[in-house]
């Protein structure tokens, strides 16, 4: 995120630190921050890296988790579950993927595309573990927006688990719901 030496007491504001608290992060002294906030001081290239970094830090540190984006509820099936039964269960709670899981340990995913591949392949009686495609990718708690967003560009679905107990489900319309707020 580019940063201007102008904009720093609003960027510092926004962050809630005061003059001190930017300071002390930086490693600059507080009046330093203050003479650059009332214009009358122009930082050496060395002090204003050093304020950038910092602010950096903190802008990334407010990055958002996958905690806040994920959907708690988790709505799956098993791979003895029949395709029919998928299929309503994706119409009831208007998903498009769903993933598989067997003894509560994920095992892979089902969408409609893979229904309907399988439903052009004339597979029409078949259960889920005959045409499920492998599990999606499994990511923690913590996780933030820019490595879900870029596995989202590849993946349909995420699932959230932490010490192998899954925690929720994250899809592309989880995120844009949470980047629109």
């Amino acid at each position: 995120m580019p940063f201007d030496l102008k904009n720093l007491k609003e960027l510092r504001k926004k962050f809630n630190l005061t003059q001190w608290a930017l300071a002390k992060r930086a490693g600059v002294s507080q009046s330093l921050i203050a003479k650059i906030e009332m214009g009358i001081l122009d930082p050496t290239f060395s002090n204003a890296k050093k304020i950038f970094d910092a602010l950096e830090l903190l802008t990334k540190g407010k990055e958002v988790k996958a905690e806040e984006i994920m959907n708690k509820k988790i709505i799956s099936v098993s791979p003895s579950t029949d395709m029919h039964e998928a299929i309503k269960r994706m119409k009831k709670y208007e998903i498009s993927q769903l993933p598989v899981t067997e003894e509560n340990d994920l095992v892979g995913m089902i969408s409609e595309s893979i229904i309907l591949d399988a439903l052009l392949n004339a597979q029409k009686d078949t259960d889920v573990g005959e045409i499920m495609q492998d599990a999606p990718p499994i990511i923690s708690r913590k996780t933030g927006f820019n490595v879900i967003s870029g596995l989202l560009k590849v993946y349909p679905l995420l699932v959230v688990a932490e010490r192998g107990k899954l925690q929720g489900v994250i899809t592309k319309s989880d995120l844009i719901r949470r980047a629109y707020k």
